[in-house]
């Protein structure tokens, strides 16, 4: 334990930890055997992280948030802190006065074997929990909403988007900057390619692309037509241009 770290009460660990310059550990925290706090992170009042975890530099795990087993948190991460969720409060006239910000009473657990690449955030629940579940990875600086499920090993490439109380069932693939719209649900084993919207269900086992996201088979057969069309514009171009002179 370095001696810049900064302890809570009643905090309680297991076996050997390790916490870097300046870690700080809220009141109430749990930590397992072989826990690792890289220098500057903030682990919250009343955390728990199973055996063998390691939070990177200056990452946060707000307050409630628990971890299995083997968890990984890169660096600049935040987890379990409040979502987007407003609601607009009016004053008599037409128009929105102002939006009051509604609390979340929930928490993010995250299951065995999960890892949050740098600078990623995920919301803690407004009223019940955000999951990720075990095995899953998830890259940098991807946004999870507030009550979002994710299942089993499940694979979420950078600069995706997830908003609130979509469900992502297990071994589900999502490419870099793709953006799901909330309460849906990327059914088992389905696929989204890079910067596809999602903006319904995705049936377990589908391949989807674009905007709206679509069979990705679809996507390309209408690419491929696209293509054909230039040269038959041009034809017709040619045809009018005659029609016009004879």
């Amino acid at each position: 334990v370095h001696p810049s770290a900064r302890l809570g009460r009643g905090i309680w660990w297991e076996g050997r930890i390790a916490l870097g310059p300046h870690a700080t550990l809220g009141a109430q925290v749990r930590l397992g055997p072989d826990c690792i706090v890289e220098a500057g992170a903030v682990i919250g009042d009343g955390v728990r992280l199973g055996s063998r975890c390691r939070v990177g530099e200056h990452a946060v795990l707000h307050a409630g948030t628990v971890a299995g087993d083997r968890v990984v948190i890169h660096a600049g991460a935040r987890v379990g802190g409040e979502g987007f969720r407003f609601t607009p409060s009016e004053d008599g006239k037409e128009q929105v006065s102002h939006l009051e910000r509604l609390p979340h009473v929930g928490r993010c657990v995250l299951g065995d074997d999960v890892e949050v690449g740098a600078n990623t955030t995920i919301d803690r629940g407004s009223v019940g929990d955000t999951v990720v579940g075990p095995g899953t990875k998830i890259d940098n600086l991807v946004q999870v909403a507030h009550n979002v499920r994710i299942g089993t090993r499940c694979v979420i490439m950078a600069q995706v988007g997830i908003a609130g109380s979509t469900v992502i069932e297990d071994h589900v693939i999502l490419a870099g900057q793709a953006g799901l719209a909330d309460h849906l649900t990327v059914h088992r084993g389905a696929r989204v390619a890079a910067q596809g919207g999602v903006i319904g269900d995705v049936p377990a086992g589908a391949t989807v692309s674009g905007y709206p996201a679509r069979s990705h088979h679809e996507v390309l057969r209408q690419a491929a037509a696209l293509r054909r069309l230039t040269p038959l514009v041009h034809r017709l171009e040619r045809i009018a241009h005659h029609d016009a002179h004879a």
